[in-house]
């Protein structure tokens, strides 16, 4: 069975630097809050240890965290990371979003 929610290799290559940098295993926690200009924002955050209703989604020895509510809303979707012009950062490409803001930190469902 496939995982509802993926990491990409960019994203656990990302991780595995943070870590290094770090001196220490980090995992991504990703999370849907209510708000943002859309009705919905994306939370990144980086932490220690998982709770005990999270999804751990792992790829290549490193690992994200979504709790059982943001799931709901982000069965299907990608945790990437990308590093443009703009800058670098963890972004989700969510199947489930039918319109993002300019900055796509925040979507409707």
């Amino acid at each position: 069975m496939s995982q509802p929610v993926t990491l990409s290799e960019a994203a656990a290559e990302r991780l595995h630097a943070i870590a290094e940098r770090e001196g220490r295993p980090v995992m991504l926690r990703v999370a849907v809050e209510g708000g943002g200009c859309s009705g919905f924002q994306y939370q990144f955050d980086l932490v220690d240890q998982a709770q005990a209703d999270d999804l751990k989604i792992e790829r290549n020895g490193a690992a994200a965290l979504v709790d059982i509510v943001s799931l709901a809303l982000l069965t299907g979707s990608e945790i990437d990371f990308v590093d443009e012009l703009a800058g670098a950062e963890f972004r989700v490409r969510n199947p489930n979003a039918k319109s993002s803001c300019g900055c796509g930190v925040s979507f409707s469902i």
